[in-house]
């Protein structure tokens, strides 16, 4: 221990570098067990660094068993079983190739702000349910009752949406709905109509049942809703509040227009209100199935609001359609996790949800207004942002004579992720690349770096 020397590098925090060191150290036996570790203070000290920068070292390795704290004395090594290791080290440090450690701004959409999960809320109610004998059985094949109770609640407080819990069915996501939902339709709806651009994960869902797709334009003023009139199918896919990926919201005049539609054909509007919680310069609007429930069936999710490895999503279903989907699949277990839908019931009943969205909401709302001023300032006329208004992204039309794969390989070569968009069209295609920039997992300071990295990257 007395010998090695710590070799820090600019790829990754330094308190996760000290800490993947004297896990390396442990894990090769280096560190006996019960040895002492230095303080916290002669750590900092000697590597020159904080004392925080250290504590957080010490305080993963005590997470994670590797060493204990025995109150004044210091840190100890634990005791572990050295066979588990022998195949799984890490190289040391210093000798760590770049392409290893190489760290990047990843722009990803489908990701939260973990800084701002309420961790020590959420573990505690969980450990509380934890503790109910309800916790040690099969959950309900259709969600639990106390979660549709509180989901029913809060879609009615926040959605508008008048709806009785037996109406609400609990699953792991949005697709996996889809999915069980097209099981039930497909006889009776043999094509849908779907935007385009639209989710990609919708469509691969109504093609896993081989409907026919039809496609309905959008743009960034929104939909172009003149071409329901020559499409033969009585379905509908649509995301009203927050178009995906366009980010334009349907107008009141266009939801009474496609309500309208729906019940004229006697067809059915499937409406995906996936992220209408964090709309930016008004209140979220009022979602399709407020207006008309008996043609709309309403999609939601707590993936993008609160954690998307909960895998929770519902879907509120119209009186007609019920006893039909509950017969078809009343033998079928739950697709997700009993303990979270109980631990998140209880989240909703103690009003930590509605705490939460409004905590949020400011937080993504900072971080658009850092990403749009950063892309105006380094930019300029060079891109176009669309969908700035709500969300946790955004889309930027690149003027450059280049391809978007072009843009996404000479930003990975300058250390940054970027997506692509031409995963969502069908025959709407852009005449110039459109790149998508997710936020929400970003600090201001990392989007700042990823734009100046952008800009350095897309001006060669």
């Amino acid at each position: 221990m007395k010998n090695t020397i710590f070799a820090f590098n600019d790829d990754s925090p330094k308190y996760k570098q000290i800490y993947e060191q004297f896990k390396l150290f442990i894990e090769r036996g280096d560190i006996p067990a019960n040895h002492p570790l230095p303080s916290i203070r002669q750590l900092a000290e000697s590597l020159q660094v904080s004392r925080n920068t250290t504590l957080s070292a010490y305080e993963q390795l005590v997470a994670e068993g590797y060493i204990r704290g025995e109150g004044r004395k210091g840190y100890f090594v634990n005791e572990l079983e050295p066979l588990l290791f022998q195949n799984a080290l890490i190289p040391p440090m210093n000798k760590r190739t770049k392409s290893q450690t190489k760290s990047l701004i990843d722009f990803r959409a489908g990701a939260v702000d973990q800084s701002h999960f309420p961790l020590k809320i959420w573990r505690r109610i969980a450990n509380q349910v934890l503790a109910l004998q309800e916790s040690f059985r099969y959950g309900h094949p259709f969600g639990e009752e106390s979660l549709r109770e509180q989901i029913a609640t809060y879609l009615l407080q926040s959605r508008g949406v008048k709806t009785d819990p037996s109406a609400i069915i609990i699953g792991s996501s949005t697709q996996q709905m889809l999915i069980y939902l097209g099981q039930i339709l497909k006889d009776d709806f043999p094509s849908i109509i779907v935007e385009d651009p639209g989710y990609d994960g919708a469509k691969e869902a109504f093609q896993f049942h081989r409907l026919t797709l039809e496609a309905l334009p959008v743009y960034e003023t929104g939909a172009d809703f003149s071409k329901l009139k020559q499409m033969e199918s009585r379905l509908i896919y649509v995301t009203p509040s927050h178009q995906s990926p366009i980010g334009v919201s349907m107008s009141i005049q266009e939801r009474q227009m496609l309500i309208h539609w729906a019940n004229k054909i006697q067809g059915y509007i499937i409406e995906d209100d996936y992220d209408s919680e964090f709309r930016y310069t008004q209140q979220p609007f009022p979602a399709l199935a407020s207006i008309d429930s008996t043609r709309v069936i309403y999609l939601g999710n707590f993936s993008k609001s609160f954690l998307p490895g909960i895998r929770l999503s519902y879907m509120v279903l119209p009186k007609q359609l019920i006893n039909h989907y509950k017969n078809q699949f009343l033998r079928f277990e739950s697709t997700t996790s009993l303990l979270s839908q109980l631990t998140m019931a209880k989240l909703m009943e103690e009003g930590e949800w509605n705490r939460h969205i409004k905590r949020m909401r400011l937080v993504y709302k900072r971080k658009m207004q850092c990403i749009v001023s950063e892309l105006r300032k380094h930019f300029k006329q060079e891109v176009t942002i669309i969908g700035e208004q709500s969300g946790l992204y955004l889309l930027i039309k690149v003027h450059v004579n280049h391809s978007e794969e072009w843009l996404i390989e000479r930003a990975s070569l300058h250390g940054v992720k970027v997506y692509p968009t031409s995963i969502y069209f069908i025959k709407n295609h852009s005449n110039q690349p459109i790149i998508k920039l997710g936020f929400s997992n970003l600090t201001c300071e990392e989007i700042q770096f990823g734009v100046e990295l952008l800009k350095k990257a897309w001006s060669k």
